[in-house]
């Protein structure tokens, strides 16, 4: 699925969780025609914070990602600051709201680094 940079597999994702300050991951399956109608719509909002960086993982050929964050269905946005889950969006995500909690978020940190 074009989108994001794709996990070859699971620890891939560990990784990137454990290595970035805000990681994001977009659990999807190929199969799924509302995680491919949602992508599109959420892509820009996500890119539009530099702080955030994504990844993405399909969870048909991974089934194991499910076990790992307890997702019962797809698709699924998991946000993580400093490798804590922080936000979780599924199914029907909506764009405003997404962009307002991302917003939210972001401003926090930015205004919390610039306090010390």
């Amino acid at each position: 699925m074009d989108g994001f940079t794709e996990a070859r597999h699971l620890d891939e994702v560990r990784e990137h969780i454990e290595k970035e300050t805000l990681a994001l991951v977009y659990v999807y399956g190929e199969t799924c025609s509302v995680c491919h109608a949602v992508m599109p719509q959420i892509k820009p909002v996500i890119e539009q914070f530099e702080s955030i960086v994504p990844m993405q993982i399909d969870s048909e050929r991974f089934p194991e990602v499910s076990g790992e964050w307890t997702i019962f269905t797809v698709p699924v946005i998991l946000l993580f600051l400093n490798g804590k889950e922080i936000l979780r969006k599924a199914r029907f995500i909506e764009k405003r709201e997404l962009d307002t909690q991302l917003t939210k978020i972001v401003y926090a940190l930015q205004s919390e680094e610039e306090e010390r």
